[in-house]
């Protein structure tokens, strides 16, 4: 069985990310710190996470050719946009495959109904 691979902060997490994710994932970091900067950065289960006082909020996953924006409680948001996918009981993402492909006004609002649902 493969270990999950380990990381001590978000900027060791991000620096062992492909120059493409990295980029996108820096416009994601700015845009959590501009709209919800209450939220702690740390790392979860192996991918860059941000945290309320009530737990993880908002999540990054680096694939290969794109960068999941995921929500832990996503399955609860308002997306009239229809931007989140997935199936599971809670957590629902949208991949951003390109820096220009961060959707700011809908990622913002997404962002802080996760941030208030906890």
């Amino acid at each position: 069985m493969t270990r999950m691979k380990t990381y001590r902060s978000f900027d060791e997490y991000l620096k062992d990310q492909s120059p493409k994710n990295q980029a996108i994932i820096r416009g994601l970091r700015q845009l959590v710190k501009r709209v919800e900067p209450g939220l702690s950065e740390a790392v979860k289960w192996g991918n860059g996470c941000w945290v309320g006082s009530n737990g993880p909020v908002a999540y990054v996953y680096s694939a290969p050719d794109y960068v999941q924006f995921g929500f832990f409680r996503g399955s609860s948001l308002n997306d009239p946009r229809g931007l989140l996918e997935g199936k599971g009981r809670y957590v629902r993402h949208t991949k951003v495959h390109e820096p220009s492909g961060i959707d700011e006004r809908s990622f913002a609002a997404l962002l802080r109904e996760a941030a208030c649902s906890r």
